[in-house]
């Protein structure tokens, strides 16, 4: 099941029209394969790589920041640690 980014109760589903290798359409259609949730999955699974690479990237300065702070006075739990 995909993980869906804003409420499940409405989801409006569109047509696309889309250009696809034919040996592979062939191959996929032989085994039964479901374009449409195979093209959502592949979506999900790209959008959230690239928001994840977005969220990086806009907070690159503050998590350089944290982690020079805890190179310069580590953890504030350190103290309790065991291991």
């Amino acid at each position: 099941m995909p993980i869906r980014f804003k409420s499940d109760a409405k989801i409006v589903k569109r047509a696309v029209n889309l250009r696809v290798d034919s040996n592979m359409l062939d191959e996929a259609k032989a085994l039964d394969i479901n374009l449409s949730a195979t093209l959502e999955q592949a979506l999900t699974v790209a959008l959230k790589a690239q928001r994840e690479a977005k969220w990086l990237q806009e907070n690159k300065e503050g998590i350089e920041a944290y982690n020079a702070h805890v190179a310069k006075h580590g953890l504030w739990n350190d103290s309790f640690r065991t291991f």
